[in-house]
């Protein structure tokens, strides 16, 4: 099921329906390579799915063989390095991005997201679903922080978010190699958090994400908070006093109250 668009979409596609969004990068004959306006557009489709009640989660993929091969060469390193901006003033923006558009913070209080990684994700590709709550890749996916290669270094707070996942040293040893990692190696090492056949790779990630769904949206976004501010925490007074007021406005919620009567009652709770 299609909803009426905010926002005229070139460079991604947007359906919702079943409780669950998917945004779509389609720019498959350039292997969905970003550009600035790609992620004005994404940015637009997570805040869209965020304001819709009907939605609980969201599905991130690309068309095509790839997910997203990076940065678009010719359109943002070459005008760059050539005196033009790329556009939406990347320059004033963090780690590439739009100006004003703060992508990690976007993602971390967004509804849950859920990466459907079908092909290369490399670059920009990779960096942008590190802090996603959930990497699925298919067999075919590649996986690569190919920065060094170009003489860049990493964005979008993944020299944290990649230690996260996958430890200091596999970290190091991805940043400083450059290479290509794949869809096995991914999930050997933690990047990827679940690998399927590539046929079965939408309905995995559409099936865990319904499953997150059909829980209180509130409290989604609280457990997602918790997690982004407790992950790195070493002072466990402090995690536990963000736990507890959190705990004590969930007290009071009404979604506690109907998986509390839903409970009694012997029936499935109803959050949306």
């Amino acid at each position: 099921m299609c909803y009426p668009k905010r926002m005229t979409y070139q460079l991604i596609q947007y359906e919702a329906g079943d409780g669950i969004a998917q945004i779509t990068l389609d720019r498959p004959e350039k292997l969905n390579a970003w550009t600035p306006q790609m992620a004005v557009e994404q940015a637009d489709a997570i805040g869209r799915a965020n304001d819709d009640r009907s939605v609980g989660a969201i599905v991130m993929t690309g068309a095509g063989r790839a997910f997203c091969a990076g940065a678009d060469m010719e359109l943002t390193f070459k005008s760059r390095i050539e005196g033009r901006d790329p556009g939406e003033d990347t320059a004033g923006g963090q780690g590439g991005m739009p100006a004003g558009l703060d992508w990690v913070r976007l993602v971390r209080e967004s509804k849950p997201l859920i990466a459907a990684v079908n092909g290369a994700a490399v670059g920009i590709g990779m960096t942008m679903i590190l802090p996603f709550d959930v990497i699925v890749a298919s067999e075919k996916a590649r996986f690569g922080m190919l920065f060094i290669k170009v003489g860049l270094v990493p964005e979008l707070a993944s020299t944290h978010f990649l230690v996260e996942r996958v430890g200091f040293g596999k970290a190091s040893e991805m940043c400083l190699s450059g290479r290509l990692y794949g869809g096995a190696e991914a999930a050997a090492c933690g990047l990827a958090d679940r690998l399927v056949e590539p046929e079965k790779l939408l309905g995995t990630a559409s099936e865990l994400a319904r499953e997150i769904a059909a829980n209180p949206d509130p409290q989604l976004r609280m457990t997602k908070a918790l997690l982004t501010q407790n992950a790195s925490a070493t002072d466990l007074d402090q995690v536990q006093r963000r736990e507890s007021e959190m705990l004590r406005a969930c007290w009071k919620s009404p979604e506690h109250a109907e998986a509390v009567q839903a409970f009694l009652e012997k029936r499935p709770p109803r959050f949306r």
